[in-house]
């Protein structure tokens, strides 16, 4: 990823006698390839977490209490604070959170504004230590922390350029949305004074749902089907992996390129909405685990767990609606040698 640092600052929050305390960094960090490195890793892990939250700054007309952040943003954007105050300021109101939830979190808060593309963005992560062992220059074991890039579940990216272009905008903040618990993610949210105004989930599911209703109303042979719904899947998931929205009109065009028709899929969503009395926005950042459902059948409960992709159905699996039999021709390979040893079967 091309990113241009332009500050940096790193402080410490640590845990003593069942209390979490807080170190502060008196100077923004010296840019150098270390930082670079670490940024673009930590960038890269955000991008590709499958679940985020999209939200924006609390409004006067929205519940929940206001949190300093905005207003100190706004402070330190306008330049009525430096970086480093900003930053100060941002680790206290973080520590008060923690103590508030009584969360004891040890971890370093990183705070970041960077260039990309032609946006400008701040990223607000609070980064995990993990101990380890590590070799010393005398050839001893000694103990190590280190920072958990991958288990990064605290983390917020506000896009500046469209905070400032369009306040009324409601997804200039992305963030994790983490299997570290809802109490956990609340807090971070009431720490930045957002809240969350996209369910992603529930966009992208009535994006599965419009796009099989018009593939079965099409009149399209079962392949045909099968080959829309690639088509749907391979765009969204090129969307979501550029970062980018998943934009219906766009959609519509690659499914006009594929199986012409005379009811265009962008209309035939506004219509398949007014029905279920659900709306689908225009464009919406698309909900990775949600989107398989276009490719791939899954499910679990009571004890079983299946997922085959939809281009083996009615071949290798066979699904029986009158008895709710599914019959599965040949298993998995390492499926198979499981069973077979279970049995005592000679391969």
């Amino acid at each position: 990823m091309q990113l241009r640092i332009e500050e940096s600052i790193i402080h410490q929050f640590y845990q003593n006698d069942g209390q979490v305390g807080l170190r502060l960094a008196p100077s923004a960090l010296n840019e150098d390839e270390q930082l670079h490195d670490l940024l673009v890793e930590l960038t890269d892990v955000y991008t590709s977490k499958p679940a985020k939250g999209y939200a924006s700054f609390l409004t006067e007309t929205d519940e929940g209490d206001a949190s300093p952040f905005p207003e100190q943003l706004k402070s330190w954007y306008d330049k009525e604070l430096d970086f480093v105050e900003f930053s100060q300021q941002s680790a206290k109101l973080l520590l008060e959170q923690l103590q508030s939830y009584n969360l004891l979190e040890a971890g370093f808060l990183l705070i970041t504004r960077y260039q990309h593309l032609s946006s400008e963005y701040l990223l607000v992560c609070f980064l995990p230590v993990k101990e380890g062992v590590t070799i010393s220059p005398d050839l001893a074991v000694d103990r190590s922390s280190q920072l958990d890039i991958s288990k990064v579940q605290l983390a917020a990216r506000i896009d500046l350029t469209e905070w400032r272009t369009a306040p009324d905008a409601e997804r200039y903040i992305s963030f994790i949305k983490g299997r570290a618990g809802r109490k956990v993610s609340d807090f971070f949210l009431d720490f930045l004074g957002c809240t969350e105004r996209v369910n992603t989930k529930e966009q992208t599911q009535q994006l599965v749902d419009t796009v099989q209703e018009y593939a079965k109303q099409s009149g399209l042979e079962a392949e045909q089907r099968q080959a829309l719904n690639k088509t749907a899947y391979e765009y969204c998931d090129e969307q979501w992996k550029q970062g980018d929205s998943v934009k219906i009109k766009d959609l519509s065009e690659q499914f006009a390129e594929q199986y012409p028709s005379d009811n265009s899929f962008e209309m035939f969503s506004k219509e398949f909405a007014e029905q279920r009395e659900k709306e689908i926005a225009d464009d919406f950042p698309a909900d990775k685990s949600t989107l398989r459902k276009l490719v791939k059948f899954q499910g679990q409960g009571g004890g079983v767990s299946v997922g085959f992709d939809h281009t083996v159905l009615g071949e290798r699996v066979h699904y029986d609606p009158a008895t709710d039999t599914l019959t599965i021709n040949g298993t998995p390979p390492n499926l198979r040698d499981q069973l077979r040893r279970y049995f005592g079967i000679d391969s």
